[in-house]
């Protein structure tokens, strides 16, 4: 079965936002048919870092992508988020 591959970016909702804490919530706060296949620290400005999440789900999983987001909102240390793309693996 074909898989996707979501690459997230997330803005923390402040400076002071652990980033290795940030991370534990995003992989704990998933459904269960997600995964995060890596995670990739970029600069913003005035160290400020966000992240890149890269998430795992199956191709069949009808409404999937919707529920990872769903499940970031939740995540009060986001202040925000986008969706820089999504592929077929």
């Amino acid at each position: 079965m074909a898989r996707v591959l979501i690459s997230v970016k997330v803005f923390p909702s402040d400076i002071d936002v652990d980033l290795e804490t940030l991370k534990d919530k995003i992989k704990s706060s998933l459904p269960e048919y997600a995964s995060v296949y890596g995670f990739r620290e970029e600069p913003i400005a005035f160290g400020l870092n966000a992240l890149i999440a890269h998430i795992v789900l199956p191709e069949d999983k009808a409404g999937g992508i919707e529920e990872v987001e769903s499940s970031l909102k939740k995540i009060e240390e986001i202040s925000q988020f986008e969706t820089q793309g999504i592929t077929r693996i």
